[in-house]
């Protein structure tokens, strides 16, 4: 492996399972791994203790605050272990035996064509409850590149998240993975997919849905939720337009037809479609 690699983990009432699977793929292949826990309660006592069994570092937070802190606290154990990129990977995602080893050689031949340019190397699909999904590709010189990936499965190059000053924790959930691309690319970095490399990906009360003719995930996020996901899509709007309006727009359409489901198909329709609406508006205090 050329470029080396740690991991991070965030978890947040992990499925032990599930947590314990995926930590023994990424040690299995010889990453330095962070397990880093939002604040869970007692009962994922028994699971992190499993998990730091496995020589895995385990960082507990006493207060919840947001996926961002959990991946920050993986860009210090990274730059500690001497790598140079961290893979970040949800707890409920399932990497295949080899994904770590095919993900460097994407690395590899990406940072051959575009040195330091190569921001951030992620899987080209991803596979979820509504099936398989890709991103929309430009090439540059011959590596494929696209605005924005999900940050799980993906491999960011520590010196470009340090230049951001790392996943922005302000966005605490909510399209932190967006606000990374977003910067890194005004960096002048680029994020980079690898077509041949897949990750399967679960949304915990997911299910799919029909809608003009099309098969669609309504995600089942709770009230709260949809104000922070309206909330941060919007507030990252601006720079996405300034980037790429085609993207901004797409952007915005999934946002849409998220909200679209939220509050015709799914439960506690009133109080998304209230929620929502409270997204429109700036937080207070801001």
């Amino acid at each position: 492996m050329a470029s080396p690699i740690a991991a991070v983990v965030p978890t947040y009432r992990p499925d032990p399972a599930d947590v314990l699977a995926l930590v023994d793929v990424l040690t299995g292949s010889g990453l330095p791994v962070v397990v880093a826990d939002d604040a869970s309660p007692c009962t994922a006592d028994p699971v992190l203790r499993d998990v730091a069994d496995r020589g895995v570092v385990v960082v507990r937070h006493a207060r919840n605050a947001g996926i961002a802190r959990s991946l920050n606290a993986g860009i210090r154990g990274a730059r500690e272990s001497g790598a140079e990129w961290l893979l970040t990977v949800d707890q409920d995602s399932v990497l295949a035996d080899g994904y770590v080893a095919d993900l460097a050689a994407a690395i590899d031949r990406a940072t051959a064509v575009l040195g330091d340019r190569v921001g951030a190397v992620a899987a080209g699909r991803v596979d979820d409850d509504s099936g398989a999904f890709g991103y929309p590709i430009d090439l540059v010189s011959g590596v494929p590149t696209t605005p924005e990936v999900i940050q799980t499965g993906t491999a960011w190059r520590l010196e470009a998240l340090e230049a951001i000053g790392g996943f922005d924790e302000s966005f605490g959930i909510d399209a932190v993975d967006a606000a990374a691309c977003v910067r890194i690319r005004a960096s002048g970095r680029l994020v980079v997919v690898a077509p041949g490399l897949s990750i399967r990906h679960r949304v915990g009360h997911a299910r799919t849905v029909r809608l003009l003719g099309r098969t669609v995930l309504a995600t089942g996020h709770a009230p709260q939720r949809r104000m922070t996901m309206v909330r941060n899509r919007l507030r990252l709007a601006p720079e996405e337009f300034a980037q790429s309006p085609r993207h901004a727009l797409r952007t915005l359409r999934r946002l849409a037809v998220n909200v679209l489901l939220a509050v015709t198909v799914e439960d506690d329709r009133w109080a998304k479609a209230k929620s929502s609406a409270k997204g429109l508006l700036p937080p207070r205090g801001r």
